[in-house]
């Protein structure tokens, strides 16, 4: 198993410059993929089911975004999205649940809702996929009727370059939408989204395997974390 990642003080032998006030629109950036990830929520047309386990559904649709597909998991938790949400995201906590990630932590705070958070993945498929590493910006924004969501995309960030022992992958637009059952408020439907670039030579046929199990380990692993939590 590879070593956790941990990224350079800003600048430390890089040879990069920090990156300045104004250089990333971050707010702009998270406008951006919120509209998107509410696009994705609301489109009800083209989804092709591909996979269905431990009562989670798996579909996918061809991505806008790249040469790849969108994909879709959804499953119910035993838990309200105010704390289905934080859960998910905070290092505190997703450091403790998440068994896919080596290493999970923020690197910077942009806002009360917004971070730039830098994940490690752990191999898959006995080595067949190789660790990776993201640097992505995370923001949380609620919606009426109890929604609140994850809105996600990867980043430029000069203080955390890509490492040469690890495969730097790219997130597109991505993220979580949980919302109170109406039939049982106090658990919620989530609905995750990815579209990753894995980067690397990887067969086509091998992503295309993974990343709904992936998926599925995801909603599964949320649900047994959030009841090991609350014994």
């Amino acid at each position: 198993m590879p070593r956790a990642l941990h990224c350079p003080a800003a600048g430390a032998g890089q040879g990069r410059a920090r990156r300045t006030p104004g250089q990333m629109d971050f707010k702009k950036i998270t406008d951006e993929v919120s509209k998107k990830m509410l696009s994705y929520s609301q489109d009800t047309s083209g989804w092709r089911v591909i996979k269905v386990s431990k009562n989670v559904t798996v579909s996918s649709k061809p991505s806008k975004e790249y040469a790849g597909h969108l994909y879709r998991g959804e499953g119910i938790i035993k838990e309200v999205p105010s704390k289905v949400i934080p859960f998910m995201y905070l290092p505190e906590h997703r450091s403790k649940w998440d068994k896919a990630l080596q290493s999970y932590r923020l690197l910077e705070k942009i806002d009360q809702d917004t971070g730039i958070y830098h994940s490690v993945t752990q191999s898959y498929g006995m080595g067949v996929i190789s660790s990776r590493d993201f640097v992505d910006v995370v923001h949380i924004k609620p919606y009426a009727g109890g929604i609140l969501t994850t809105n996600s995309v990867s980043v430029e960030y000069p203080e955390c370059p890509p490492s040469p022992s690890c495969i730097r992958g790219h997130n597109n637009p991505c993220g979580y939408v949980c919302s109170p059952l109406p039939e049982n408020p106090e658990h919620s439907k989530l609905v995750v989204f990815i579209q990753p670039e894995l980067g690397g030579i990887l067969p086509h046929s091998v992503v295309e395997t993974a990343l709904p199990t992936i998926l599925i380990n995801l909603i599964t692993d949320t649900r047994a974390g959030l009841k090991a939590l609350n014994k």
